[in-house]
């Protein structure tokens, strides 16, 4: 079979390989992958920044959609032909997370679904919604579930009012989850066209935050001096200390991402104990997380936004997740 793979980092490093297709033992299924797409994770992870000690080489990413190729000695729940995705944690099945459940992250701690196939336990594996394509189903394991469990983490009413950051997976995910609910949605991102896709799909409101630094100023004012009752936070320290001042009191911040570097100013700790603010820090969630989001897609109806380029142009892909141009996710369509 055919990989990509991680000799060394950096993305003009990552090389397509041959290996040999592995063979399912007691309790495993072979999964031909069909699609698989980007996080900024598997980009961090490419460049050597999320792991400088990460054991090389590895074959990166973590969400591919495929179907059941063979399975071992004593699988009883998935059969060849059927239509799967793996989870982002192979150990964390269900409950809250420990340290052990978390062990076993596709294209990390192992290796991950940038290959023709792909050999993972019986458990797993999720069942893909029959409505979706290979290439939607792929951008579900990580962005998706990681979504999800942003808008369930607290109680949010019909009244509630989200604020989302930029025009990526997650935030894609999260303004049509919250549409779902009934919930208002607002959004900030650096490009008005983005934002015109986004109103598209339900934004209630947007900002071009290059036109204006102080976004949190205008979440305010749309909200009546209130702020909003979620934010997902994509950015990092970055942009922590404007969420906080854009949440209401006793609001929620869903702590999810990186994406920006170093603090352009302290966090306002007084901040967060004055407004009584909940930090929640989400790291994607459990198989029974991705089985109940599914569910709900599939209620819905719900597909996913992506951009869709061959495997073999996995660097540019790369390329392109490295400089934020894309819209929803990126996928990679295997052939």
């Amino acid at each position: 079979m055919r990989v990509w793979q991680i000799p060394s980092f950096g993305i003009d490093s990552l090389e397509l390989v041959e290996r040999p297709t592995p063979l399912p033992g007691p309790g495993e299924a072979l999964v031909k992958i069909q699609a698989v797409s980007l996080n900024y994770r598997d980009l961090m992870m490419v460049k050597g920044t999320y792991n400088p000690k990460l054991r090389l080489p590895r074959i990166p990413c973590s969400d591919g959609a495929g179907e059941v190729s063979a399975i071992g000695e004593g699988v009883s729940e998935w059969k060849p032909g059927d239509r799967v995705c793996g989870s982002f944690f192979q150990n964390w099945l269900d409950g809250p997370p420990t340290h052990a459940k978390v062990k076993g992250a596709l294209g990390g701690d192992i290796d991950g679904t940038l290959a023709e196939y792909l050999l993972l336990k019986e458990a797993g594996l999720v069942r893909i919604p029959d409505h979706l394509s290979f290439e939607e189903a792929a951008t579900l394991p990580c962005a998706a579930v990681t979504a999800w469990n942003a808008l369930n983490a607290t109680n949010l009413n019909p009244n509630s009012t989200v604020l989302i950051q930029g025009t990526g997976g997650v935030s894609i995910f999260a303004l049509q989850f919250a549409r779902l609910k009934g919930l208002r949605v607002l959004g900030i991102s650096s490009s008005d066209a983005k934002l015109q896709r986004a109103c598209s799909l339900g934004l209630d409101k947007g900002l071009d935050y290059g036109e204006t630094s102080e976004w949190d100023r205008w979440v305010t004012e749309q909200t009546n001096g209130e702020g909003v009752d979620l934010v997902v936070e994509v950015g990092g320290v970055g942009t922590l200390p404007r969420s906080l001042r854009a949440v209401k009191m006793g609001g929620m911040i869903a702590q999810i991402g990186v994406l920006s570097g170093s603090p352009a100013e302290p966090i306002p700790i007084p901040m967060i104990l004055h407004k009584q603010v909940r930090i929640q820090g989400i790291y994607v969630g459990s198989r029974h997380h991705f089985e109940k989001m599914n569910q709900a897609i599939a209620a819905a109806k719900l597909r996913p936004v992506f951009e869709s380029r061959p495997w073999t142009e996995a660097r540019e892909a790369f390329r392109e997740m490295e400089s934020a141009t894309h819209f929803g996710k990126l996928v990679l369509k295997v052939s």
